[in-house]
């Protein structure tokens, strides 16, 4: 009798303290501007990590935090239901970044990569695959050279294994610096792609994100597209299969949607589930993290229309 399939989930990424400040108009120069300030943990990485367990998936996440506060980065991760393999860097500060939101919950972001940014192949163990079904990379760990190593070792280490791998491309501008075709060439090994609108369009040359979906699944093979209030799309072969919209949401800060969204689609495929639930799955989970402050999951905050429990029973039977 053959052994049940892997349905862990490994994300590699960042840690990051966030300093979130909402306010109502532009920041004033030379005085000050009267704001709503928040400290949450944070990081691409660790916030798709933290909504994948949050969703029922079985989620580690490797990355690297600072002296400063890697034990109350440690200790957010574990109340989160993450199994954090977390290095502690102590000769370096954690990631910072200070986040500022205006009234309509955009956000501009200031950053500090601190001990992200020295995340590298001294802290990969090849047991981090063990009950691994799927490895998802943030590339914010791919623009620094130690984190693109990492990255390179992690993908051909989970192809030997038979590990689909996902990318979000993370930022259009660090990915602009980096160069999108050098991107692309990096992340040939990942099966899926998982950018927002811009990166889509950055990273396909297209013109909207139809055709940038299409163009970006034919090289990778799947293309989800985050398309914000205008919901999601999924292209695979070098066609759209499924899309799905995005439900209501009373918008109060945009940090970490985006990775709520790439956790809805991976737990729920994990789980089971068909393209357009996996979808919806991100959809809601990305409006659940629009409706409050940070970019992590609050305890009992919400209920997903497409139970992944469900979809798990599906898988199973």
């Amino acid at each position: 009798m053959s052994a049940p399939p892997a349905t862990g989930l490994l994300v590699i990424g960042d840690v990051v303290t966030d300093v979130v400040a909402l306010h109502d108009g532009p920041p004033a120069t030379g005085t000050d501007t009267p704001a709503d300030i928040a400290l949450r943990p944070g990081g691409s990485g660790a916030n798709t990590a933290s909504w994948a367990a949050r969703l029922g998936a079985d989620t580690r996440l490797l990355a690297r935090a600072g002296y400063d506060t890697g034990d109350w980065h440690a200790a957010e991760l574990t109340k989160a239901g993450v199994r954090p393999h977390l290095r502690i860097d102590s000769e370096r500060p954690s990631a910072v970044v200070i986040a500022m939101v205006d009234a309509s919950g955009e956000r501009s972001m200031l950053t500090n990569r601190g001990a992200s940014g020295h995340i590298g192949v001294d802290d990969w163990a090849s047991g981090l695959l063990d009950g691994v079904g799927h490895l998802h990379l943030s590339a914010y760990t791919m623009f620094a050279g130690p984190g693109l190593e990492l990255a390179r070792l992690a993908m051909r280490e989970a192809a030997g294994r038979g590990v689909p791998v996902s990318v979000d491309p993370a930022s259009c501008g660090p990915l602009r610096e980096f160069g999108p075709e050098r991107f692309l060439r990096e992340t040939a090994p990942a099966s899926i792609v998982i950018p927002n609108r811009e990166e889509a369009l950055l990273l396909s040359g297209a013109s909207d994100p139809d055709t940038a979906g299409q163009v970006l699944s034919a090289r990778y093979g799947t293309a989800v597209v985050k398309l914000g209030a205008d919901g999601a799309l999924l292209a695979r072969g070098g066609r759209i299969v499924a899309r799905a919209p995005a439900p209501p949401a009373a918008v109060i800060d945009s940090t970490g949607a985006g990775d709520a969204f790439a956790a809805g689609f991976l737990a729920a495929t994990l789980a089971g589930g068909t393209p357009e639930e996996a979808l919806r799955t991100g959809c809601e989970a990305g409006a659940m993290a629009v409706a409050q402050v940070g970019g992590r999951p609050k305890s009992g905050n919400f209920t997903l229309l497409t139970p992944i429990a469900g979809l798990r029973r599906k898988l199973h039977h």
